[in-house]
């Protein structure tokens, strides 16, 4: 794999390489893969948790927060112990792992690249006609919402079709301190309550929303891209066990940050919403209705600059998962063409690398023209419940397995951590099942 700090090293084979890392980068994987994560879908639902309960969920989003930490780190510290990709370790639990992921990454990206290049476009359509200048000319103003969302895709896989993480990187940090300034700054408009916020923090649930509850806790951020963080850690040259410490401060501090963009939107559902009654879009248009309530409140110069905090959002997903999962692919297509481990085709940049980012941005534009078809949104449904229990179930075989060094299996404290997380995602995922079955 390419790197900005050194060569990926391969294998490593006692797990004890435990001496200080040479330096460190404030800026890691972890802030690329927890912006990745939250994307705008992410903030709707906690918005609408906030417009629904006020505070009485606050504390799920903040355990939804801890829970990401937990499975971020087991696949950061697979990587770094063994010095094998999350593919790979996958494969040593058995060959189902691959039957089930090659349908879901080809559904999921058909899918996804069509609704992360609607969620990109959504605050632009938006914004672009109300701009001095932009807005006074016609055919920008008059510019089609597809048009919006098809540049988003090719923009997208432009920036990321080199392979160059440092690039990625930038782009992300850059994209979270506008998010963070618009996120943030929203909710400090609101001036929350603080004593109800200390207040939400004890865990509750309320009447009717127990369901609700568990999929605050464990759906904000969660996605197939939690598991490229060893991709990811392997491009900035963390690569062995003595990056261990760094990758679990890099891994907290990144999802602690994400932590304050939740609970930021909660406080707006809560200050904004639920104490006046208003109701809200519960998809992506939800934060269209936000930036509608923001700017009678406000004024349009603040619903603007949230408009742009909701793009950062959703290009920022685009942008993980156009270079993230489409290092997954070819990590998994070239183990199914036969390329050992390590080989070109199988890491960034590659041939399989680009085909994937392809797969994303242009095959969903059917999506975009036609509308989405009842089967395939089905399929996606069906695969996509599986997932998190996917990644909870086969991380809790592997941090026990003999294929990982002794030194850094887990503890007993992080096994039932670990089951914990597992049980709340089967739970969740039987009922995503049903939902999509149902449909």
């Amino acid at each position: 794999m390419h790197s900005d700090d050194a060569a990926h090293p391969g294998p490593t084979t006692g797990g004890t390489d435990t001496a200080p890392p040479p330096r460190w980068k404030l800026i890691g994987p972890g802030l690329v893969v927890a912006a990745t994560g939250i994307g705008a879908g992410d903030l709707v639902a906690t918005l609408v948790a906030g417009s629904r309960y006020g505070y009485a969920l606050l504390w799920a989003a903040v355990a939804g927060v801890i829970i990401k930490i937990v499975l971020v780190e087991g696949a950061g510290r697979w990587t770094l112990a063994t010095g094998h990709t999350i593919f790979e370790g996958w494969r040593r639990v058995g060959r189902w792992t691959s039957w089930y992921f090659g349908p879901y990454i080809m559904v999921w990206g058909f899918v996804y690249g069509a609704t992360a290049m609607s969620a990109s476009a959504l605050p632009l359509a938006a914004l672009v006609p109300q701009l001095p200048v932009l807005g006074d000319v016609g055919w920008i103003a008059d510019m089609p919402f597809i048009v919006y969302a098809i540049l988003s895709g090719l923009i997208g896989a432009a920036l990321v079709w080199m392979g160059r993480y440092h690039r990625l990187e930038k782009l992300v940090a850059v994209l979270v301190g506008i998010m963070f300034l618009t996120v943030v700054g929203a909710a400090v408009v609101t001036l929350p309550n603080i004593p109800q916020i200390i207040g939400g923090l004890v865990p509750r649930i309320p009447d009717g929303g127990l369901l609700y509850t568990l999929s605050i806790a464990g759906g904000v951020g969660g996605t197939i891209t939690l598991a490229a963080y060893g991709y990811w850690l392997a491009e900035k040259g963390w690569s062995t066990p003595r990056w261990m410490k760094v990758m679990r401060i890099d891994n907290a501090m990144a999802y602690v940050i994400s932590g304050v963009f939740v609970v930021a939107m909660l406080i707006v559902g809560a200050e904004l919403l639920y104490s006046s009654g208003v109701a809200i879009d519960e998809d992506d248009r939800g934060l269209l209705d936000l930036s509608d309530v923001l700017a009678a409140r406000y004024g349009t110069a603040f619903s603007w600059v949230f408009l742009l905090g909701f793009w950062a959002s959703s290009f920022s997903s685009v942008l993980g998962v156009w270079n993230g999962v489409s290092i997954m692919f070819a990590d998994f297509w070239g183990h199914v063409r036969g390329k050992e481990e390590g080989h070109p085709d199988r890491q960034i940049g590659g041939r399989y690398y680009r085909f994937y980012i392809l797969w994303l941005t242009f095959p969903p534009m059917l999506l975009l023209l036609l509308g989405k078809p009842v089967q395939v949104i089905i399929a996606y449904g069906v695969l996509g419940s599986f997932f998190m229990p996917f990644l909870a179930i086969t991380l809790l075989v592997l941090m026990n397995s003999r294929h990982m060094p002794a030194a850094w299996r887990n503890r007993p404290l992080g096994n039932i951590v670990l089951g914990v997380v597992t049980l709340l995602f089967v739970v969740l995922g039987v009922n995503q099942l049903v939902d999509a079955i149902a449909g």
